[in-house]
């Protein structure tokens, strides 16, 4: 796991406002016309139907990359939640990832408007100036894309029948996050 960093004074706490012990983000993201990419969005939708504890952000960034990573710079935890390819996961197979973030400053690249790329995110936010949160990413394998398509909108089966299971997994880390001191 990966160690807490502290919250910058100089911003607003969620944690402080709530008596939560750690300020939590939970993001979807993805683009939800093109299919299984938008199954981070599509979680995000039905944890909003769930209790949570007070304070717990949930939020649908979509393909907002530049204003997520203003978000990480807001909180203490990120819980991700994204269509991920793997070779090594079948279509609908949810699983997490504790990813590495970047600790360099890097090129001023702007961030693709019309897509996010969670790594640019957390580069993005480096450069605004920010400590980077204790990072988990919920992922799905999506399915595969037809390149002849231009989009899509709706979840293939087997990744919206990972849709119940991604929520549970995101609610264990929240509560396991909210409880964990810093």
């Amino acid at each position: 796991m990966n160690p807490s960093l502290p919250h910058d004074p100089r911003l607003p706490s969620t944690a402080a406002k709530t008596g939560l012990t750690r300020s939590v983000l939970v993001a979807g993201i993805g683009n939800v016309f093109l299919g299984d990419d938008g199954f981070g969005v599509e979680v995000v939708d039905a944890l909003r139907r769930r209790t949570l504890p007070a304070g717990v952000e949930v939020a649908d960034y979509g393909i907002r990359g530049f204003d997520l990573a203003v978000a990480l710079l807001e909180t203490d935890v990120a819980i991700l939640v994204d269509a991920v390819p793997r070779q090594d996961k079948t279509t609908g197979e949810v699983f997490v990832l504790e990813p590495e973030l970047p600790d360099e400053e890097v090129s001023a690249e702007p961030v693709n408007g019309h897509a996010l790329d969670p790594m640019e995110v957390f580069r993005l936010a480096r450069r605004l100036g920010g400590p980077l949160p204790e990072t988990y990413l919920v992922g799905c394998c999506p399915g595969p894309v037809d390149e002849s398509e231009e989009g899509e909108i709706g979840l293939s089966p087997p990744v919206a029948a990972a849709v119940g299971p991604a929520c549970d997994l995101v609610a264990r880390l929240v509560f396991r996050s909210v409880a964990e001191e810093v």
